[in-house]
């Protein structure tokens, strides 16, 4: 068993929801994974508003390895992104370590991500050798991935993989930031020095199903769009100007049509046809400014982003009621 220490070289955060299905399998293959490298680490659970078993199993894991682990318990749901934000405030580590808790991607994994650190690298980003994704989650993927790359320049080849290292610089920045709406890979890489990315084995989720939908993948990318690029806004600003070009020079050719061939009562439904289409283009870009609007809206009205209720860590106490301890209760 590794010993206590007040900083261990490396903090594994594993966001938490509705995962009991899984949790004993991940057990089974994370520390022992990690007791093999020899070094040591800390392992940061964070449950985020689990509506199962989840917390009753992270509760008894923590008495098992008290040394070695602690958990962060939201008093509610705030998101994936929310969870590992809070686990990277609780990190010691000089090297923080991502990893879903579904097991997709390997625990045996994380040793080529910590060799890639020690390299001087200080962001290590990972792209999945053979997804076992769904065919039309890997081809939206990768759409999309292409997408967002061109409009906010940042190069995140696998962005759907949260299984990623980072250097205590990049963490101590994140923490730093009280963005509302972020994409925690994204925001790392714009503070990372040296980032890079290494190939590693993706599996099957051990158990359950994906927590993220169609509409959230949609919403995920459109966010870290709008998140972190101007673009969508400028581009929309080109396309209002060269539409309103166009639209003059439609006048114009109108105006001769009608004092060259007369009245033309055939020409209506064009006429329909091209007001629709500037209509939706004006709906279109009202939701796209709305969006920037409503991402300042939430930021100006400064709540928190996150309310942790409790946090088991240190010595552990009678786990017997779970709901009887309260160690620490602090809202961020």
């Amino acid at each position: 068993m590794t010993t206590v220490t007040s900083k261990p070289e490396v903090s594994v955060v594993i966001p938490v929801y509705n995962e009991e299905a899984g949790l004993a399998n991940l057990f089974a293959r994370l520390y022992p994974a990690m007791d093999a490298l020899g070094i040591a680490y800390e392992v940061v659970f964070v449950n985020d508003g689990s509506r199962d078993n989840s917390v009753a199993i992270l509760a008894e894991q923590y008495r098992k390895r008290p040394d070695v682990t602690r958990v962060v318990l939201f008093n509610g749901n705030y998101g994936q992104h929310m969870a590992i934000l809070a686990g990277f405030e609780q990190t010691r580590g000089q090297i923080v370590i991502t990893l879903d808790a579904d097991l997709q991607n390997p625990p045996e994994e994380i040793h080529k991500l910590i060799a890639k650190m020690r390299e001087g690298y200080d962001y290590v980003g990972s792209i999945r050798r053979k997804r076992q994704d769904s065919a039309w989650r890997t081809v939206a993927s990768k759409a999309m991935n292409r997408v967002r790359e061109r409009i906010t320049n940042i190069h995140i080849t696998d962005q759907g993989n949260m299984l990623r290292a980072y250097g205590r610089n990049v963490i101590d920045l994140v923490n730093q930031c009280g963005e509302v709406n972020t994409f925690v890979p994204a925001l790392a890489y714009k503070f990372a020095r040296k980032p890079t990315e290494i190939v590693v084995e993706h599996e099957e989720r051990a158990a359950g199903e994906s927590k993220y939908s169609l509409y959230s993948l949609i919403r995920l990318n459109f966010d870290l769009m709008t998140g972190f690029s101007l673009v969508p806004l400028q581009m929309f600003s080109l396309l209002g100007m060269t539409l309103s070009l166009l639209s003059a020079l439609l006048v114009i050719v109108l105006i001769f049509r009608r004092f060259l061939l007369g009245a033309e009562a055939e020409g209506v439904f064009t006429l329909f046809a091209i007001a629709f289409f500037f209509m939706g283009v004006i709906l279109f870009g009202i939701g796209l400014v709305g969006e920037y609007v409503g991402r300042i809206y939430q930021q100006v009205r400064a709540r928190p982003r996150y309310v942790v209720a409790t946090i088991l860590e240190g010595v552990p106490a009678d786990l017997a009621e779970l709901d009887g301890i309260e160690k620490r209760q602090v809202a961020r």
